[in-house]
């Protein structure tokens, strides 16, 4: 007979009723179940199949939710979720209304510290287990799983250093794959290498002579090791460090031969794990690929061309350039600090640096823009991806704060391409020569403009720094927008049955504005409508604002964007009809406002 032990388990109480004996059968339920909900649904897969036995573990020995347990990212969160009061309304993941993609603590008890970004397990789980001394209770646990690519970051090694100078009741477990998203890189991921080999570096141990009680490498799918392992920890004081070596998709075998590929791999076959494609045929290419190709291209033509990426070579497409000129592009793993910097020691040298990090990621390294770079005025090019709402990642992956955070700064220069071509050209822009350092955001997925308009990469034109494009003419209202949400208003006015009455106007440059036309602008229309796919609060609209009050202009604007909340997970269209920024809205709003 079959045994279906996960349908009784609600949470890890009822999961702590079981033997030993029963895990291994739990452990493959409790996989298949994430296969089959995420091959339908859709989500991150490869890091939650790597860690089922860690988890199942974790919740078997620790009196969790009192003990706290923190995971660092959180893509490898999924049996967590399931074990812990959530197995019901899993299929709900990352759906708008339904559970967050990511640990959250407004969701459940369980989920101690909400995660989006890498590297802060650590210092999160010290703070908790300092927290807990102060208040006498010294017997709680805090455990901190965090992965081999996040580990190499600065923040994570901050964290370490604290703690190896506490007695804090600190677990650190190190859930090492070789890889993140992409495959880990660095002089850390030669280390680890060495020692799951058993080299010298074993005995010349790195975290040892950080004060922690290190013990592994240990097999992170062997159960009953595990247990006892972690039954052993929990009656040492102070900081420990458990190292344990996992397979990245583990259980499907397609997961663990493309764990790249089966990272979030979308829809796909439950039983075999064959990929479900959805024909690309005369489809807009992505803008990731539109910049990785294009500046693969003009590198080379131009030898001063770096390209860097924290982490995120496939998806930032600069691995077209890795691959065919990898002296001149540059990985350097979970570390967005160091990126912008090393940008700028290049750029002091009359390197020509494209450095793309996504637009949320950019939020951590947001000193460096300001002092390593504007203040001293490099011309370093950041390309931002993802900017805007990103969808069914959610709330800590909206790179929706950019404009806001980089238009408070001198020197910057901001642009949003409106299309493929925008962007390319503004790319090619950017390498002839500019005085200044540039942020360029475009959106995640897919363009506008048909295939064939923007596969050859050789036909670009120059952009004049700072200047509007008036898209159409009208009589009465005039809409100003920057980048991709344009292309809502284009298709929002072919619509509205009084279109003629509405000017529309591609603000592509946010900084510097282009003055002339808002002067032309505010002369000759009563109505002023601004939109943007980024926060209303200190965005693009808050700048013509700005013009509008030092010129004296009083003409009625009104600003649409992203309100002052953080927006959840769901579709991009979702998330736009939630703030009003959708086709559908804008066709509505036009009919209003031009009667």
């Amino acid at each position: 007979m079959k045994s279906n032990l996960l349908s009784n388990i609600v949470n890890p109480a009822d999961l702590r009723l079981l033997s030993e004996a029963q895990l291994p059968e739990v452990a493959k339920e409790l996989r298949q179940f994430i296969i089959d909900v995420v091959s339908v649904k859709e989500g991150h897969l490869g890091a939650s199949l790597g860690v089922v036995e860690l988890t199942i573990a974790l919740h078997y020995v620790f009196n969790t939710p009192e003990d706290l347990l923190v995971w660092d990212v959180g893509h490898q969160a999924y049996g967590h979720k399931i074990l812990t009061e959530r197995r019901e309304n899993f299929h709900t993941n990352r759906q708008i209304g339904g559970i967050s993609g990511f640990p959250k603590r407004s969701e459940s008890v369980y989920d101690t510290f909400g995660v989006g970004h890498s590297s802060t397990s650590i210092s999160a789980a010290l703070g908790m287990a300092i927290a807990s001394q102060l208040k006498g209770d010294l017997n709680k646990q805090h455990i901190a799983v965090i992965g081999d690519a996040s580990i190499a970051s600065g923040m994570a090694f901050e964290g370490l250093n604290h703690a190896g100078v506490t007695d804090a009741n600190l677990l650190v477990i190190l859930n090492d794959n070789a890889i993140g998203i992409d495959p880990s890189v660095g002089a850390l991921k030669q280390y680890l290498t060495a020692v799951k080999e058993g080299k010298n570096p074993k005995k010349n141990n790195m975290i040892k002579s950080l004060n922690f009680d290190y013990s592994g490498p240990i097999d992170g799918h062997d159960l009953p090791n595990l247990i006892k392992e972690l039954n052993r920890l929990k009656n040492i004081k102070g900081p420990k460090f458990l190292h344990i070596v996992t397979t990245k998709g583990k259980g499907l075998q397609q997961a663990e031969e493309n764990q790249v590929k089966y990272h979030a791999p979308g829809k796909f076959d439950a039983a075999t794990g064959e990929l479900l494609l959805k024909s690309e045929e005369n489809l807009p290419p992505k803008y990731q690929d539109v910049f990785g190709l294009t500046i693969l291209d003009l590198a080379r033509k131009n030898e001063k061309i770096i390209g860097i990426t924290p982490a995120m070579p496939s998806g930032s497409s600069l691995k077209f350039m890795m691959d065919e000129i990898p002296e001149r592009a540059f990985d350097v793993g979970i570390a967005e600090q160091h990126a912008v910097t090393l940008a700028a020691g290049m750029a002091t040298q009359g390197m020509i640096v494209y450095c793309n990090i996504y637009s949320t990621f950019l939020q951590r390294a947001y000193d460096q823009v300001i002092h390593d770079v504007a203040l001293q005025n490099l011309p370093v090019i950041f390309c931002l991806d993802r900017a805007g709402l990103v969808g069914e990642d959610g709330a800590t992956h909206h790179g929706v704060f950019d404009i806001a955070y980089l238009r408070a700064i001198p020197n910057m220069i901001i642009y949003a391409p409106i299309n493929e071509i925008a962007l390319q050209n503004i790319l090619y822009t950017a390498q002839l020569g500019l005085n200044h350092p540039i942020a360029i955001r475009y959106p995640r997925g897919r363009g506008v403009l048909p295939k064939w308009e923007v596969e050859n990469f050789g036909h670009y034109h120059k952009i004049k720094i700072g200047e509007a494009n008036c898209l159409k003419n009208g009589t009465k209202i005039a809409v100003l927008s920057t980048g991709s949400i344009g292309n809502n208003v284009i298709d929002a006015l072919k619509e509205s049955s009084n279109s003629n009455e509405i000017a529309h106007y591609d603000f592509s440059f946010i900084k510097p504005l282009d003055n002339n036309t808002l002067h032309f602008i505010f002369s000759n229309f009563s109505s002023i409508i601004t939109i943007e796919e980024a926060t209303i609060n200190g965005g693009f609209g808050s700048a013509v604002l700005e013009f509008a009050a030092a010129n004296n202009y009083k003409n009625d604007i009104q600003i649409l964007g992203i309100p002052d909340v953080f927006i959840e997970h769901g579709t991009v269209n979702q998330l736009q009809q939630l703030c009003k920024i959708d086709v559908k809205s804008l066709v509505n709003l036009f009919s209003n406002d031009s009667k």
